[in-house]
This record gives structure tokens, sequence and C-alpha cells, in this order.
């Protein structure tokens, strides 16, 4: 089967998508609500939490570990919701910051992990490689909330 890591592209893209809508981004934007649940800066801090659980499960593919049930991404809002009030407590500038440097991190630990353990190839797989298409999702919301309010994302 061919290697496509096309998903790397994805990636760095909406990487830099993100790095260029953080540092543009003055402290009252980053503050701004982009729905009822969640600020600019919290939507940040949730992309950085899924990347970060991206890095967690590789360690097992270090570990030469199989996967196991408790894996799979959980059903429901409720891991968001969870979430949500600690992500918020993070100083919005840190957690912009903070996204940036797990994106990183992530891209670059995708980019060397063995597609035979990565979902589509490995369908029991939690890693979905293309972290860029949960970006994307997140950053174009970001925006939108932004232009609504006046403020255009850049």
């Amino acid at each position: 089967m061919a290697e496509d890591r096309s998903y790397i592209d994805a990636n760095t893209r909406e990487r830099e998508r993100m790095r260029a809508l953080v540092e543009r981004l003055d402290d009252d934007a980053l503050t701004a609500p982009v729905n009822e649940h969640w600020t600019v800066a919290g939507v940040l801090g949730h992309i950085a939490y899924w990347d970060i659980r991206v890095l967690v499960l590789a360690e097992k593919i270090d570990r030469g570990e199989p996967w196991a049930p408790g894996d799979a991404e959980p059903d429901g809002d409720w891991l968001n919701d969870s979430t949500r009030p600690l992500i918020h407590a993070i100083a919005p500038r840190e957690a912009a910051q903070f996204a940036l440097r797990i994106a990183e991190q992530t891209d670059a630990r995708v980019s060397e992990l063995p597609l035979d353990r990565l979902w589509p190839r490995d369908p029991d797989s939690p890693i979905y490689a293309g972290r860029g298409e949960h970006r994307g999702e997140h950053l174009d919301e970001i925006e939108a909330a932004l232009r609504a309010r006046g403020s255009p994302p850049g």
C-alpha cells in the first residue's frame, strides 16, 4: 500500500493558519465569545486538548501496545463539556500560545508514526493523523464569530 501522508500538508496549512490568527489577535479578541459556551482562547485550548490526546496515544505505539477499548474517542459532548472550565481557567494568551506549541509537536509526531497503526489503515486505531480537519473546523468558527462582532479575523 502506498505511503499516503497527504495529511501532513493539511496539518501544516491549518497549523500555520492558526499561527497567523493567534499572532493577529489582541487580548480582547482572545476573550471574545465564539458561541454560548466557548471563547476564542477556549476553542484554541480545546484544539490543544485533542492534539494532546493524539500525543498520549502515540506513546502506546512507541511502547508496542495494542489499542484498548478505552482508547476510543468517547461518544457525546460530555468530555468537551467537562474540560471547558479547566480550559477557560488558562490565561487566554497562554492558551493560544500553548495550542500552537502542541500543534507543532503533534504534527511532527504524527508525520513519523507508522501508517499501519493509524486510522483508516488500522480501523481500530484511535489516532486520526489528519489534525488539520479538526483545527480548520474550529478556526472557521472563530473567524465567523470575530466577523460577526465586527473584528475581522485578519
